[in-house]
């Protein structure tokens, strides 16, 4: 019987009998383990679910592996598979809806100054004069107009900005939920970041992405502009934002994705005024929703897999997405 194996530590014992009983109906076994035991399995699996590294090396007979992420950078090296006709899925798709509240929540935290407004109440000091913002009336531009750029740009809408423009590598407007699309080359570029108000970066971590947010294009933005990163930390000059900051450009930054992670205790990017840092949690599996669709995609591309059809969110690990 085809081995299917699982090593993930967010499913709850109801998504452990989903696949269970999906597998069964299709002629797969299914084994649940921690990474110990897992290792000794995955040469016999033939379909793994699973972030660890390890397993994936391991698993030296693996036809297709689906990993509970929406980034696969570290899942794409060549050296980690023993035939390079392997299949690689992401999970892309299952963490818009919380990437985007978490993006609503850090730009509301800004432009209402609620970090200072809770220093002022934490020293008992009754102030309420604080100038703030709003998204109302907004220029705003989400760099990555995938899921979650989508997502963001849905609820963004109930605020009533000024306009929304996305960035991308096709050009394409996805359902239409953009007032402008650019490519991340285009001539236009230095002109829509001159004019934007908030900036949302939700970019994967590839060669063509690496350094977008240079120091040249950082400068392009009105220094009351607002920036947030939940796509990576290698999109953005960390070292030219934080001297930028430091020296007054920019509003504020939320940052929940850092070129190096976890955040050294000594970098100066925690002191950096008006920075809210966040440590890589507006993604994570900790929502029960994302969890669940993480395995409702894994089943749906299971029953295509075991039809011989093309596997949804499908990796080209020579492109890194």
């Amino acid at each position: 019987m085809n081995q299917i194996l699982v090593c993930l530590s967010a499913l709850h014992p109801i998504h452990q009998t989903e696949i269970a009983q999906a597998a069964s109906a299709l002629g797969y076994s299914v084994s649940f383990c921690n990474e110990a035991q897992a290792l000794a399995m995955a040469p016999q699996a033939q379909i793994l679910l699973t972030a660890s590294l390890p397993v994936i090396r391991a698993a030296s007979h693996a036809q297709w592996v689906c990993v509970p992420s929406a980034g696969v950078e570290a899942y794409c090296a060549s050296e980690l598979y023993a035939s390079p006709d392997t299949l690689l899925t992401s999970s892309s798709g299952a963490y818009g809806v919380t990437i985007a509240e978490h993006i609503i929540m850090v730009t509301l935290e800004m432009m209402r100054r609620r970090t200072e407004y809770l220093a002022l109440v934490g020293q008992r000091k009754w102030q309420r004069d604080l100038p703030i913002r709003s998204i109302h009336g907004s220029r705003i531009t989400l760099v990555g107009t995938g899921n979650i750029g989508q997502e963001t740009a849905r609820r963004l809408r109930a605020f009533s900005p000024a306009c929304i423009c996305g960035i991308n590598r096709s050009g394409r407007n996805p359902e239409h939920l953009m007032d402008q699309v650019l490519t991340l080359a285009s001539p236009d570029l230095r002109s829509c970041l001159a004019e934007t108000d908030l900036l949302i970066l939700s970019l994967p971590a590839t060669t063509e992405t690496e350094n977008w947010l240079n120091a040249e294009r950082l400068q392009w933005l009105p220094s009351d502009a607002y920036l947030v990163n939940v796509g990576r930390g290698s999109t953005i000059d960390q070292e030219t934002l934080i001297r930028l900051m430091k020296e007054g450009h920019l509003a504020g930054a939320a940052l929940d994705v850092f070129a190096t992670e976890p955040l050294p205790p000594d970098d100066p990017v925690w002191e950096t005024p008006r920075v809210l840092v966040t440590p890589h949690c507006s993604g994570n599996m900790t929502l029960p929703y994302t969890v669940d669709t993480i395995v409702r995609q894994f089943l749906e591309n299971l029953e295509r897999f075991s039809q011989g059809l093309p596997l949804r969110h499908l990796v080209s690990r020579s492109l890194g997405y």
